[in-house]
């Protein structure tokens, strides 16, 4: 219904980098919180990622703070996520998501979520 499309994946080496975008449309970006989560092969959902509707405040799951930065451009309508440090164990499907809400919390509705982009580290 929404579109939103990730890009900017694909593979690194351990300790590389990488910086994955969603672009959205549609929608009026900036009233909404976004997030992104993961998926590795086998496994559940993990959420990864949430920044409020203005940008202003930020959260991470412990497996990637102090490595992962969320942004976002509402000029541009997209956001972004800066993969610092990667680890063999960052190898997922990364999932942009669209919260019904503008805070950025972790528990909050969700209306929309991308196709999702593969992120795979390894040697």
């Amino acid at each position: 219904q929404v579109p939103l499309v990730e890009s900017g994946g694909g593979l690194a080496q351990p300790g590389g980098s990488l910086r994955l975008s969603c672009t959205t449309s549609g929608f009026t970006f900036s009233n909404h919180a976004m997030s992104w989560t993961r998926q590795a092969e086998g496994k559940a959902l993990e959420w990864v990622s949430g920044i409020d509707s203005d940008g202003n405040v930020a959260y991470y799951a412990d497996s990637v703070k102090g490595r992962f930065t969320i942004s976002r451009d509402n000029a541009k309508n997209t956001l972004y996520l800066q993969m610092n440090s990667l680890k063999p164990e960052d190898t997922a499907l990364y999932i942009c998501v669209k919260k019904d809400l503008p805070r950025a919390t972790r528990a909050g509705p969700v209306s929309a979520w991308g196709r999702g982009i593969q992120v795979t580290v390894s040697s």
